[in-house]
């Protein structure tokens, strides 16, 4: 995915359950559907929180990336 396509970027590093999904869902709030959120955190737990919070909400998780340290999301708003 190229980063033309992220409509914002939220940095939830070093918080952990449920303080990144609170602060993903109200950026959504914010957006407009269709619109692309990059969110980065370091909770290892985020990964299963961030798939379930898509299903329960109807967002599109585009991508889930980890690289050891950091965890990145890619969410499209519905």
């Amino acid at each position: 995915m190229n980063t033309e396509a992220i409509a914002k970027d939220l940095d939830v590093k070093g918080l952990n359950c449920p303080l990144p999904i609170l602060r993903a869902k109200k950026a959504l709030t914010d957006m407009t559907s269709g619109q692309v959120l990059r969110v980065v955190a370091t909770d290892p737990g985020s990964v299963k929180d961030f798939a379930a919070f898509c299903k329960q909400t109807g967002n599109t998780l585009l991508s889930s990336a980890d690289n050891g340290k950091e965890f990145t999301f890619v969410i499209s708003k519905r």
